[in-house]
């Protein structure tokens, strides 16, 4: 039995890094999105949220690190980020309001 996530639920965040900021002049967008959405998942979301037509998604997730802090070790989430490329007529600007 699979649990159905909103919307809100499967997008997160944007990631607004020095990668992603370039990765947007190919019409890609990146956001970090829970670890159990899927890929179609990911592409209604989308294009619920922000009114754009999506062409594909590619999704990686990156391992946690493990951190030490005043001798105890501590591990940071795993964190599943979800590349959006977008149809060529379509834009989405997360950095507006930064």
């Amino acid at each position: 039995m699979t649990v159905q996530l909103s919307h809100y639920d499967v997008i997160r965040s944007p990631v607004i890094t020095e990668k992603s900021t370039i990765a947007a002049e190919q019409n890609k967008v990146v956001f970090n999105v829970a670890k159990s959405a899927t890929k179609p998942q990911i592409k209604a979301a989308v294009e619920a949220l922000f009114k754009v037509k999506v062409k594909s998604v590619n999704t990686l997730i990156r391992m946690g690190k493990v951190k030490r802090f005043k001798g105890f070790v501590g591990k940071q989430d795993d964190v599943k980020k979800a590349i959006v490329t977008l149809v060529e007529c379509h834009r989405i600007d997360v950095t507006t309001g930064l």
